[in-house]
């Protein structure tokens, strides 16, 4: 198996992006979109458990932003040429004794790359 193609790490790191653009935006169309349509998708988020594309899209739509955050440490691994992982910390101005953290696994489908399964979390600074 190749890890880390160079090209693959690019496509997943625009797409990662992308998200985090959304994020920031409050572009709800887009945070669903990066999310694969599918029951079996999984998010684990800070206060909630989102089994199926169904309940992830109700929570977007539902969802106060919670503001601006900064992210570092950010690895993206790809394993072949359809599978990859995003991890990343954040910090939001608004918490600054927590430290965020996100994990995303991505898969390559036709429609293009999208989350399968996610998990959000924070603990607590130092």
């Amino acid at each position: 198996m190749e890890i880390d193609l160079p090209e693959v790490v690019a496509e997943v790191s625009a797409a990662f992006e992308r998200y985090e653009k959304a994020l920031g935006e409050n572009d709800v169309a887009v945070l669903n979109a990066t999310f694969r349509n599918d029951p079996r998708t999984i998010r684990y988020g800070g206060a909630e458990n989102l089994y199926g594309y169904a309940e992830i899209e109700s929570f977007r739509v539902a969802r106060v932003p919670p503001g601006t955050r900064k992210i570092s440490r950010t690895v993206i691994s790809s394993y072949g040429r359809d599978f990859a992982v995003a991890s990343t910390l954040f910090y939001r101005p608004s918490t600054p004794e927590k430290i965020g953290r996100q994990m995303q696994t991505w898969v390559r489908f036709p429609e293009g790359w999208r989350v399968v399964a996610a998990h959000v979390s924070t603990i607590d600074e130092g």
